[in-house]
Order: C-alpha cells, then structure tokens, then sequence
C-alpha cells in the first residue's frame, strides 16, 4: 500500500515506518511543517520524499492525517477529498487542551473519517461526536537493554520545560534534584537551571541528543522521572521503560495504564514519589530489578510488531472505499 503522511511527529512516525508499505513524505527545499521529508533519519527504503507538486501524478492509497488543515491540503495537492474519494483516517497525537471533558474534536460529528487516537486517556477525553474511533496504542522500536545504572543520578526528558512549565511538572523537579542530581534531556532546557534556582550539583542539561545517544544516556541514570501533568502518552517515558529504567511516574493521563506499580512507582503524590526516589539510589539491585519490570510491561504493551499489525489491520479495511472501523480495540497483546 502507498500511504501519504506529512512528518508531523518524529518519534511515532519512527516506528510506523517500518512497516510493509510505501511511505510517502512530502518534502520542499526548506523543510518546515509542511516539507519535512525524512529530516536525515535512517529510515527504511520504504521511506520515500516527494515534492508537493508532484503529489497529482502520484499513486496514493490513503492519507494518514494528523492535522486538520491537511484536509485541505490534500484537496489542493491531490484535487481529491480525504475521505470521500481518497482513503483517510485521521491520527490524534494529543490530549485535549483547555475544556479537558468538554473540548469536542475538530472531526467530530462527522464519518467519513474515522479519528484514531494513541492512548485510551485520549479517546476518553475527547467528545469524538458520532465520528468513528479506535485506538491504537503507541508501538516503539526497541532501543535493547541499556541500563547499567552506575550514576547516581535521575534522568528525564521534557521538551520546552520553561515555556510549559506546570503542564510538563517542571515546578516538581527541585523535589527530585533534593534526592540526587537530575538530567534534563529536550528541546528547549537553556534557562531552566535559573528558572529552577539549581545549581549544578543539583541540575544537569543534557540536551537535545540524536535517539541513539539519548537512549545510551538514559540508561546510565540510576532511575527515570516522569513528572508531567498532562500530556498524551510520552514516548520518552516509553522509551526510558525499554532501555530498562525504573519509573517514578505521576498517575496522570495514559501513564497510569503504562506504568504498572512494579516498574518503579507511580502516583500522584509528590512525596511517595520522592521517597520510592531516595530508595533506587540506595539500593541499586531493586532499582535494576523494576527497571526489568518496566521493561517487559513496555514490551508486552508496547511492542513493534502489534503496533504495524493493528495499523494494517485499520488500513487494509476495504481501501478502495475508504477504512471502515471496527469501534471496539483488539487490546494489546
């Protein structure tokens, strides 16, 4: 099957991409929003750029959508309607926004398109209308067992921690930083040692790093913070599962589905958190001993293969007149 995607979010389409399929990528010399093509990822030969104009001659079999503007887009590009006479569904990668139980979905009401969202959190909080929905839940490509643990230290990954501040829970990291140093991994950390009053004792940037480093980064911290508020289902945090680290989760959103007690600790109280924190620093055999509990939940929940296997299933579902949804999810195997 061809299938039209804009790159839209990085880490998700690193693991649909390696399916069976074509995978075509609108791309432009400047790249931006709508021309990002691969952005020099080492994606599969089944990764093909294409250039918008020559979009009208090309052979599509249906668009995964993941903003609503590429409704029109296709329209223009394709001279065809998403959903009417060009096969679509429609990718939901976000919780909703301001009116979390009230916010109704920009294609609600509507069924041409079925609205696929990623966590189950996600499909709960949005009024869908009478649009058809299922969800798929996140597959991750598997970085390996990666922890050895040896720094006495946390890690986490935040993109833009100072410009979102309470919704990543970054007024929550100097609770953590008090038990032992933590590394901030994401886009956007210049500022956060002085927004936060640290110190670099207390504080480390790591950066923005290319998967592979983060991941070999990540596992070198003795245990994993996810303190974000509210946010769609982190693949960070599922990622840091895989490399082997135990997590010290706020019970939030899709996280408390992820992260089974077991796996390190989760819950909306700071101080559990901050006390199960000081416990993996002094005893790093337990630490080891979650960390492999994340790691076979995230496996088991989160695996490649049942991930490309329900995406086929949704897309080889009569394409020629568009994919008709079951609205009941298979469940993760």
């Amino acid at each position: 099957m061809r299938i039209l995607l804009w790159h839209v979010h990085g880490g998700w389409t690193d693991a649909f991409v390696r399916g069976t399929h074509t995978y075509l990528l609108p791309t432009t010399p400047d790249g931006g929003a709508w021309g990002l093509g691969r952005a020099g990822r080492d994606w599969p030969g089944s990764v093909v750029e294409i250039h918008p104009a020559d979009l009208a001659d090309a052979d599509v079999d249906v668009v995964v959508l993941q903003r609503v503007e590429e409704i029109a887009e296709c329209e223009r590009l394709l001279g065809r309607t998403p959903g009417r006479d060009l096969p679509a569904v429609f990718l939901e990668h976000n919780t909703p926004r301001r009116d979390i139980v009230g916010t109704v979905h920009p294609l609600a009401d509507q069924t041409e398109i079925p609205v696929l969202h990623v966590t189950h959190f996600n499909e709960l909080f949005w009024d869908n209308g009478s649009a058809r929905t299922r969800v798929i839940e996140h597959g991750i490509v598997d970085p390996g067992y990666l922890y050895t643990g040896d720094l006495e230290q946390f890690a986490a990954v935040i993109n833009e921690p100072v410009r979102r501040g309470r919704i990543t829970g970054t007024d929550l990291l100097p609770r953590f930083a008090g038990v032992a140093p933590l590394e901030v991994f994401g886009m956007g950390t210049d500022g956060l040692a002085d927004a936060l009053d640290l110190g670099p004792g207390e504080l480390l940037i790591g950066g923005d790093l290319p998967m592979a480093q983060l991941h070999a980064r990540l596992g070198r911290s003795r245990a994993y913070v996810h303190p974000l508020r509210w946010t769609s289902l982190g693949l960070s945090l599922l990622e840091a599962m895989h490399v082997g680290l135990p997590v010290l989760a706020l019970a939030t959103t899709e996280a408390a589905r992820a992260v089974p007690p077991e796996a390190g600790a989760i819950s909306t109280r700071i101080d559990d958190l901050v006390r199960a924190a000081a416990r993996m620093i002094e005893d790093p055999g337990a630490a080891r001993a979650r960390g492999l509990v994340a790691r076979e939940a995230a496996l088991a929940r989160y695996g490649l293969a049942r991930f490309l296997a329900d995406w086929d299933e949704v897309l080889a579902e009569e394409p020629g007149r568009g994919p008709v949804l079951a609205v009941t999810e298979r469940g993760a195997r």
